[in-house]
């Protein structure tokens, strides 16, 4: 949470930090500005004291809003210092953060973050770095301190993501409200409402996207709506042309957020009209693999604990996992879960492997998502639902969709 920062930024021996960069898709910066709709800004914050923010003058009522004293950036006058520097964007920049850090007393150990070209990012911070004798520039790799602070939720952000997920759920209900409103042809096939062929993922794909857009949510990073063979490849998106059949795995992941904002993700597998026994059998294996991993959560036991048990409890039911075998393209083939926020995959991992420390946290926002694959036989089924760690550490489903495997059919 943010209150952390100033013990986050102890913890690492900083003096201060920046965020900076353009705001679209700048997870870290969007997390600092606390809802201020900005195109661009540069935050810097001393250990033990308030934000600055430091806007252009167009913007500077936006700023306002993030609760920080704002200053404009016309202060430093950055065309003033390309015109002395020749029209050098290096060393104009160099000296633009340097004039920010003298006017604020910034000096010691600078963290810095948020995206930024890498190309860039790396001439700038050099450079800096070289510059100014009384800052030490300082990076890091992840979890770094933002991704840390942002890995613990407070109420605000739980409501948040919370209202994403009932309104993703409703994009579900009515996903399947609309398949079900579909004639079943005799080859057991979809038909389409008003065309003489078959219904189709990609028809299905339009109309999610429509679903989407109608709950003013945005689909930033796609969704897995996925039948047959693809449903047994984790991350295939789904066939556009290939037909809706009875009978057939339909994986739907589903991930969308607030417009520039909190994520949800939420999956759920069903067969249309009816389950052949083999997917009856896998359904229920992940199933059972889900209540055991939900009775085991506690708080303060390793991430990376959940994996291992994970993989145990699939290759006790017969399946091969990567627990044994990492090279594997069937059974349980991938990770167990990561954090839900500002990004659809963030801290903390249930990746087992070696540097993992993170330890489940009251605050965390996370998915559990067991899956089977089965390319050959094209099979798949994936559960998964958006837990949050409340304070007191009981775990609460923030998911409220059933979890039937079939949906009835009109005949």
């Amino acid at each position: 949470m943010q209150r952390d920062l100033d013990q986050l930024m102890a913890t690492r021996n900083l003096d201060a930090i920046v965020v900076s960069g353009k705001v679209a898709g700048n997870s870290p910066l969007i997390y600092m500005l606390n809802g201020a709709r900005m195109t661009q800004a540069l935050l810097v914050k001393k250990r033990g004291e308030t934000p600055y923010l430091i806007a252009s003058p167009i913007e500077r009522e936006e700023a306002a809003a993030a609760g920080y004293p704002v200053i404009i950036n016309t202060r430093y006058d950055y065309g003033g210092l390309l015109k002395q520097h020749n029209g050098d964007v290096l060393a104009a920049s160099v000296a633009y953060q340097a004039a920010i850090f003298a006017d604020l007393g910034v000096t010691g150990r600078v963290g810095v973050y948020g995206n930024r070209d890498q190309g860039n990012a790396y001439l700038f911070l050099k450079a800096l770095d070289a510059a100014l004798p009384a800052v030490e520039i300082v990076g890091e790799m992840d979890p770094n301190l933002i991704a840390e602070a942002r890995a613990t939720k407070d109420a605000a952000e739980v409501a948040r993501i919370r209202e994403v997920g009932r309104r993703t759920a409703e994009v579900v209900r009515q996903t399947v409200a609309f398949l079900q409103g579909h004639a079943v042809g005799a080859d057991e096939t979809l038909r389409h409402a008003t065309e003489n062929r078959a219904l189709t993922v990609g028809d299905a794909h339009a109309h999610i996207h429509q679903l989407i857009i109608r709950q003013g949510l945005d689909d930033a990073e796609g969704f897995i709506f996925a039948a047959g063979r693809d449903a047994a490849v984790p991350h295939n998106h789904g066939t556009p042309d290939m037909p809706l059949r009875l009978g057939e795995t339909i994986i739907f992941d589903i991930y969308p957020r607030e417009p520039n904002g909190y994520f949800f993700d939420m999956t759920r597998t069903f067969c249309l009209g009816y389950a052949p026994e083999a997917v009856t059998r896998l359904y229920r294996d992940v199933m059972d693999c889900v209540a055991h991993l939900r009775a085991a959560l506690n708080a303060g036991e390793e991430t990376r604990s959940y994996q291992r048990m994970a993989c145990a409890f699939f290759e006790s039911r017969g399946h091969p996992s990567i627990g044994s075998d990492p090279a594997t393209l069937e059974g349980y083939v991938h990770g167990l879960g990561h954090g839900v926020g500002l990004d659809i995959h963030e801290a903390p991992s249930f990746f087992d492997y070696e540097g993992n420390t993170a330890r489940l946290t009251p605050g965390y926002v996370f998915t559990l998502e067991p899956g089977l694959y089965y390319p050959e036989p094209g099979m798949g089924c994936r559960i998964e639902d958006t837990l949050w760690l409340d304070e007191d550490g009981a775990v609460c489903n923030l998911t409220a969709y059933p979890y039937d495997l079939v949906v009835p059919m009109q005949a």
